[in-house]
């Protein structure tokens, strides 16, 4: 951490030694870093990234014709992301075109069980010198996920309505915490104990039926979206007033190939205000998603559905992109409320190598909460605990009716170059301890 706060420290000086003075762009530029970072769900980040902007003749700047995204990396807790991302509103003329094909690995994917507070995190059992019968790979499984997704927007009535339509195909590969792997190399008395001599929870749903066989090992998930968008924003990247506000509907046929069908509704505001011109503005979020009907497989639950992706991943709630400084997937139901609320300083601007530069500071708070729970099955959780006496309880793992706001707050960095190549660093914390401590988030993009 000290060597990323040094980083940030020395483009603060640079930007005063630096011209003020904005320059257009024109024709192709881009941003490339070694995408050495820190998220304290993913661990560090390690590989590589560039993404590149076509602004043509520079009349549109900041908005650019063209944005080509590549990555590839690496996290030490175990995760990859594999990701190419195009974006444009000139591909079809008329119409914003966003493509993502990406192939996402995580070999410890964070699973707490479903609907908030109601499912109790034992922070305990996350210490292995303390632990009783329990390891750190308690609350994981292994999750490989493969999509490709376009996301298509046009013009429904003037520039501000627009319509949305999309297709994403996911498929899901989903097994235990390759405990084998985690143990080469370590001396026998650190070595961790194997899924037949302490299941996870992730075994213990299946086994209280609460995840079913079928759905145990992941699936295919094909869905098509459509929906209204209404947006003033006047700049995408990071908007100092204006409002973007959608609604969503998704469905997942079975007949495609998807294990089962359901459809679901995302309800989307966020609006901005400028508090002082260039400088400062003041920024919210509220987002409520549900499902209309059918059944949703737990794999897919995690997901948060909007009319663009702006990130690798679009999951939660809990982490980066949703409620930061609570773990990763902490607040997991059948339908969701989330706000996020921001204030925005932009404290320095500055020419460099003849790009431009802004750097910026925010203060957030987030929120958010199950709306309507999965179906747990506690009956089977009763009986089959009944079965082994004074070996395991039902309260280390439900709190019935417990599920209530849960609450983070914190402070963020953020680096920008010609506007839309952004480089955010954001330190968030749990208001209750039963949501974790903190976290740090390094990566990509504003929240919103």
């Amino acid at each position: 951490m000290k060597r990323i706060l040094f980083f940030f420290l020395s483009i603060c000086f640079v930007g005063n030694v630096f011209s003020q003075e904005e320059v257009s762009k024109q024709g192709w530029n881009f941003g490339a870093l070694p995408t050495i970072t820190f998220d304290t769900d993913l661990g560090f980040q390690y590989g590589g990234l560039i993404n590149l902007y076509h602004y043509g003749d520079g009349s549109r700047y900041p908005s650019y014709n063209h944005s080509l995204y590549l990555e590839v990396s690496r996290f030490t807790k175990g995760s990859g992301i594999n990701r190419i991302y195009y974006d444009s509103d000139q591909l079809l003329p008329g119409i914003q075109t966003s493509v993502d094909l990406s192939f996402l690995s995580d070999k410890a994917y964070d699973f707490y069980g479903f609907n908030g507070y109601d499912a109790v995190v034992n922070k305990d059992w996350f210490d292995d010198e303390s632990a009783d019968y329990r390891t750190r790979m308690f609350y994981k499984y292994d999750r490989k996920m493969f999509r490709f997704k376009v996301d298509l927007q046009g013009k429904l009535s003037g520039d501000k309505l627009k319509w949305i339509g999309g297709l994403n195909l996911l498929n899901f590969d989903i097994d235990l915490v390759d405990i084998d792997k985690l143990n080469k190399g370590k001396d026998e008395g650190d070595m961790l104990p194997s899924h037949d001599e302490e299941p996870g929870l992730y075994q213990k749903y299946q086994e209280w039926g609460i995840i079913s066989e079928e759905e145990a090992n992941g699936g295919f998930v094909p869905t098509f979206k459509g929906g209204i968008v209404f947006d003033t924003r006047d700049n995408r990247p990071n908007p100092m007033k204006g409002m973007w506000t959608e609604a969503v509907l998704l469905g997942s046929p079975e007949f495609l190939g998807g294990e089962t069908s359901f459809v679901k509704l995302s309800l989307i505001h966020r609006q901005y205000f400028t508090i002082a011109p260039k400088k400062l503005s003041f920024v919210y979020r509220l987002a409520y998603q549900t499902t209309l009907g059918g059944d949703v497989p737990y794999y897919y639950q995690t997901q948060m559905i909007t009319s663009v992706l702006k990130g690798a991943s679009s999951e939660g709630l809990g982490g980066a992109n949703s409620l930061r400084g609570i773990r990763r997937n902490r607040v997991v139901g059948d339908a969701y409320f989330l706000g996020n609320v921001e204030a925005r300083w932009k404290f320095a601007r500055f020419q460099f190598i003849n790009n431009n530069f802004y750097l910026g500071l925010n203060a957030f708070a987030d929120f958010g909460k199950v709306t309507s729970k999965i179906d747990v099955k506690r009956e089977n959780v009763i009986d089959y605990l009944a079965l082994y006496p004074g070996y395991d309880s039902e309260n280390n793992y439900f709190d019935s009716g417990a599920e209530a706001m849960h609450y983070s707050y914190g402070l963020g960095l953020r680096v920008v170059m010609n506007q839309n190549f952004i480089i955010r660093c954001d330190y968030g914390m749990a208001a209750d301890e039963r949501d974790g401590d903190s976290g740090v988030y390094i990566g990509l993009n504003y929240l919103f």
